[in-house]
């Protein structure tokens, strides 16, 4: 968190335009925050190296590519034990269709998001899979009816 304290308005703006368009050319990019690529490209490393920047992706439209279902899931393990949560989040890296996974607090161990193409194929992983992986004791799904608000990180 002492990195914070390093950020500037300039940094800022910087996150917020490469937020925006990830694939913004450095020129342009220079001429966003109001410096020349050099110090930019400077600054694009230093945030980098210390984490603020984590990496560069695609965004991929999942209903494109016949994934049009997202079901939320609420896992209870039946023991909150290293061995118990590390194996159920190995099980979970192995599944294609959780395409986010969360460890939590209060009434539930893990929230997934589930991808499918169809409430058929969610239900097969349901019973199929997810039910069979030791340690699961409680499993809670619900279904999104759309997305109200989505972005990747907090903006700053």
């Amino acid at each position: 968190m002492a990195e914070l304290a390093n950020i500037d308005d300039i940094d800022r703006r910087i996150l917020r335009s490469l937020q925006a368009n990830g694939r913004i050319s450095l020129q342009d990019l220079s001429t966003n925050v109001g410096l020349s690529p050099t110090p930019v490209a400077r600054r694009i490393r230093q945030l980098e190296d210390i984490g603020i920047i984590t990496g560069y992706r695609a965004l991929i439209d999942e209903a494109a590519l016949g994934f049009a279902i997202s079901v939320f899931v609420s896992v209870r393990l039946d023991r909150q034990i290293d061995g118990t949560l590390a194996g159920f989040e190995a099980a979970i890296r192995a599944f294609p269709e959780v395409v986010d996974c969360w460890l939590m607090t209060g009434n539930r161990d893990y929230l997934l998001r589930i991808a499918t193409s169809s409430l058929a194929e969610f239900e097969a992983f349901l019973t199929g899979r997810l039910t069979r992986v030791p340690g699961v004791a409680a499993i809670e799904s619900s279904i999104p009816l759309r997305r109200v608000k989505g972005d990747l990180a907090r903006t700053i």
